[in-house]
């Protein structure tokens, strides 16, 4: 069911977003991304007469406990979220220091329609994570509907984004606006593409993307492999990899997944090049040389120039995209040359050959907002592992729980 065939006017909704946003030293947001996203949705549902009870997790407290065993509230609690958010909804939010217990069964009772409370970290009860019934219970207590807006925490079956839903009819449940988008776009990509379809898959490590890697193989015309997972490629092929992060056991699965490739018809674009670097550092002496001759003392970086222009090739002839993970260590301005270039030519694609393209969470996020460049391409995913399991064809628990 749809967040607009929701009776809301005068029901108080329990609404799961995502807020675990990045905070410096002084509790300040970094990226207010996540929040910006769920605005849509809680404006709606205000717009619709509803009482609005937010609930979001934030960090992982239950791993990063005080000495004595207590949680540290102060350094995972939601409160410095409030701000940032009445900016962007423009009304004020109430905080409660609490998530089921008596002082936020008081504020939830007190709160009237076209207001918003913020209920503390969901994780700071161990049964979140654990997708406790009796937390779960407890918060389905509190509202008459339940929308589940938090795409970022979807692929996990916790309390507060699986276990809760089941207590809500199907008439009384739905997703928000974001988690809509998300699916739209997964779908788009995975049932009906537009081709040629080419995939950039970076990142560290192979056995990480192995079911991605797999799942494209079904569809995808191209796969471009950049990042440090093209070492284990180039090291399974007899190439010189040198310091280079490198994933020795997995050479086996990088030949087999080349075969594959060939078997399918799809074409796998790997580095012909390499920008190394002689330590793990911005300002290390580096050089350029050709995939699979680096020297002991030399370590990968980023792609090299003619990968870039290869891979950029690919790129520009493509009407469906996915980019999941970054072609070197894009933190590093010396080493983001790769990715930034990659990050603009999947714009231009979508801007000048109006092809469909997907920026599939995580670090690839990260780098297409680092070159300011998300408003140049199709749909930029707020959920990275949550994306990269839809994508490799996972039932999501949060999905599954809305939709039955």
């Amino acid at each position: 069911m749809s967040l607009k065939d929701l009776d809301l006017s005068g029901k108080k909704v329990l609404v799961r977003v995502d807020f675990n946003v990045p905070l410096d030293g002084d509790k300040k947001i970094t990226d207010d991304t996540r929040i910006v996203k769920a605005v849509p949705t809680i404006q709606y549902l205000l717009e619709q007469g509803a009482a609005v009870i937010l609930m979001s997790h934030l960090g992982r407290p239950q791993k990063k406990k005080n000495e004595d065993g207590t949680i540290n509230k102060e350094a995972f609690s939601l409160a410095p979220v409030v701000q940032t958010l009445e900016d962007h909804v423009g009304c004020q939010v109430n905080f409660v220091a609490d998530t089921i217990g008596e002082e936020a069964k008081a504020a939830v009772a007190a709160l009237e329609s076209g207001q918003i409370l913020l209920l503390e970290n969901t994780r700071f009860y161990a049964g979140e994570e654990k997708g406790d019934e009796d937390l779960a219970k407890a918060m389905a207590a509190l509202a008459d509907v339940y929308v589940n807006d938090a795409f970022g925490a979807a692929h996990r079956e916790h309390a507060s984004t699986a276990t809760v839903a089941r207590f809500f009819d199907a008439e009384a449940k739905s997703f928000g606006f974001l988690i809509e988008s998300e699916l739209a776009g997964a779908e788009k990509l995975l049932n009906s593409p537009e081709h040629p379809v080419t995939a950039i898959v970076g990142g560290a490590k192979v056995s990480d993307k192995i079911l991605l890697l797999e799942k494209l193989l079904d569809f995808a015309d191209n796969i471009i492999i950049g990042g440090a997972m093209a070492y284990t490629f180039s090291l399974a092929q007899g190439g010189k990899v040198g310091k280079s992060l490198v994933e020795r056991d997995k050479t086996d699965k990088a030949l087999e997944l080349l075969e594959k490739a060939k078997a399918n018809n799809t074409n796998i674009y790997l580095p012909v090049d390499t920008k190394v670097g002689k330590d793990f550092a911005n300002e290390t002496p580096s050089d350029v040389v050709a995939a699979g001759e680096i020297g002991d003392e030399w370590e990968g970086l980023d792609i090299g120039p003619q990968s870039i222009l290869n891979f950029s090739e690919v790129i520009a002839d493509s009407k469906s995209i996915l980019w999941n993970g970054p072609m070197g260590v894009f933190e590093m301005s010396n080493f983001a040359i790769g990715t930034n270039a990659i990050a603009n030519a999947v714009a231009k694609a979508t801007q000048e050959n109006n092809a469909y393209s997907l920026i599939g969470g995580g670090d690839s996020v990260s780098a297409i907002n680092q070159a300011g460049l998300a408003s140049k391409v199709s749909f930029v995913s707020t959920g990275g592992g949550a994306m990269l399991e839809l994508l490799e064809g996972k039932v999501l628990p949060g999905i599954k729980a809305i939709q039955g």
